[in-house]
């Protein structure tokens, strides 16, 4: 399993520089034999063309695909179905691997036949060129399973984690999710019960940057996309058993209120009521039904909007 091949999943949108500097990080990694999927995502600049030479100058190892622009995840899900390796690697086109990524992490998953996944520390970079001294997020801890850390926060980044291959087809299809689709994954994933192989090492780094980040959460489309994310994920943790009594469920019933009401001040009646419901099915609080009580009456834009002026 040493030299067990290892796929690398980029989906991109109007990068064509970073996509270079991805596939190049992958190509430096010191673990043989390996290959690149890059799908480009309907970009509207030079990325296919990009996309269309590394897959030249690597051929046998680099291919690339081309789809009308539907978001990473279904950029994931196009390439899911072509994956040829045993091991899995998702990479955004804007991050980076470090070159013994694959070859820290496939071997811990070799000693520990029973993880399906393996992690290590993952470096921040800031726009200025600055790197944070400590492991982003929560890479620098040991974490045994991805459930119950995972529904609380998603914890790490899309480089961070080697999958076994298996374990991707187990999962299934990538949804057409624009917004927090990688955490969705990630809770399907956990809901299967998965342990961690961690790697005490640096193995990749995430870099700010003002390239083509996706736009914030605050605006309709993409909390309309965050309610149905959530609500996934919290079917999810279901799926896993996880008790409503958990630091880590009641964790996430503050988060689905939030998104309720921030959804209620968009005018999403709907997705902030059906946010407060699945609240409430986690902890039926007397906040949260009174808060329904009064949205019912008031209507839920208004209520969320006097809410929000409460909280002022």
């Amino acid at each position: 399993m040493s030299n067990a091949l290892v796929s690398t999943v980029i989906p991109v949108f109007n990068r064509a520089a970073m996509l270079r500097e991805a596939v190049e990080s992958v190509l430096a990694q010191t673990h043989r034999p390996i290959e690149i999927l890059i799908v480009d995502d309907g970009s509207t600049d030079d990325t296919p063309a990009v996309a269309d030479e590394l897959a030249r100058e690597h051929a046998g190892v680099v291919r690339a695909f081309h789809q009308a622009n539907g978001g990473a995840g279904l950029a994931r899900e196009r390439a899911r179905g072509e994956i040829r390796g045993s091991f899995v690697q998702h990479l955004d086109s804007d991050d980076l691997l470090l070159p013994r990524k694959f070859e820290l992490q496939v071997a811990a998953l070799n000693v520990q036949p029973q993880c399906g996944a393996a992690y290590g520390w993952t470096r921040f970079r800031h726009r200025d060129g600055r790197a944070e001294e400590q492991p982003w997020k929560r890479s620098g801890e040991r974490i045994e399973t991805m459930f119950p850390a995972m529904l609380a926060e998603r914890w790490w980044d899309t480089p961070t984690p080697l999958y076994r291959a298996s374990l991707i087809r187990e999962a299934g299809p990538w949804t057409d999710l624009r917004v927090e689709e990688d955490w969705e994954y990630d809770c399907r994933i956990a809901a299967r019960s998965v342990r961690l192989a961690y790697v005490p090492e640096w193995v990749c780094e995430v870099r700010q940057h003002d390239q083509g980040h996706v736009s914030g959460h605050a605006d309709a489309g993409s909390l309309r996309e965050r309610a149905r994310a959530h609500l996934l994920m919290l079917r999810h943790a279901r799926d896993a058993g996880l008790a409503n009594e958990s630091p880590e469920m009641r964790h996430f019933a503050r988060d689905l209120f939030h998104i309720a009401r921030q959804c209620g001040v968009a005018g999403l009646a709907g997705e902030s009521r059906s946010l407060v419901a699945a609240a409430q099915s986690i902890s039926p609080s007397r906040d949260l039904r009174v808060y329904a009580l009064a949205a019912r009456a008031l209507g839920w834009r208004r209520m969320a909007r006097l809410a929000q002026m409460l909280d002022r």
